[in-house]
């Protein structure tokens, strides 16, 4: 497996937009393929948040990861959030969301970045929890339950 930032192969931005419609449009307004994929150029970077790591499999993209800012406007002074996690249903269960997570906490701290924030619809936290990432709390943002979590790195 191959990680690469998203701004070495802006391509895949389609095909996220498409994973993040798919998987989280439910949530409201400005989630189509369409609108993501205008959201998604601002990732194009690769020494400045926001970004976005990719994950491919021989030439294939099999998942993606966000570093940003100020996901959850309800959290002011948490900065800094890892978001965005996806991989595709072939390829679950094999380790790549552990490596998209890793690679995105390595780059955030050679960005300078201490702490991570993140929200997940898993209430135990599931692989986070495995991570090492603490509960915060739970909350209900934009109409969904969710717990924040947090990482000191």
């Amino acid at each position: 497996m191959q990680l690469l930032l998203l701004s070495e192969t802006p391509e895949a931005i389609a095909q996220i937009a498409k994973w993040y419609s798919d998987e989280w449009g439910y949530i409201g307004a400005g989630r189509s393929t369409s609108e993501l994929e205008l959201k998604l150029a601002d990732y194009l970077n690769s020494d400045k948040l926001p970004l976005i790591i990719i994950a491919q499999e021989k030439n294939k993209l099999i998942g993606a990861a966000q570093l940003r800012f100020h996901e959850m406007d309800i959290y002011p002074d948490r900065d800094h959030w890892l978001g965005g996690v996806y991989v595709e249903a072939s390829s679950r269960g094999q380790g790549v969301a552990e490596r998209l997570i890793g690679a995105i906490i390595n780059k955030a701290k050679a960005l300078g970045v201490t702490s991570l924030n993140l929200q997940t619809e898993d209430k135990s936290g599931g692989l986070y929890t495995k991570l090492g990432w603490q509960a915060v709390e739970q909350v209900t943002y934009h109409g969904i339950k969710v717990l924040v979590m947090e990482k000191s790195i």
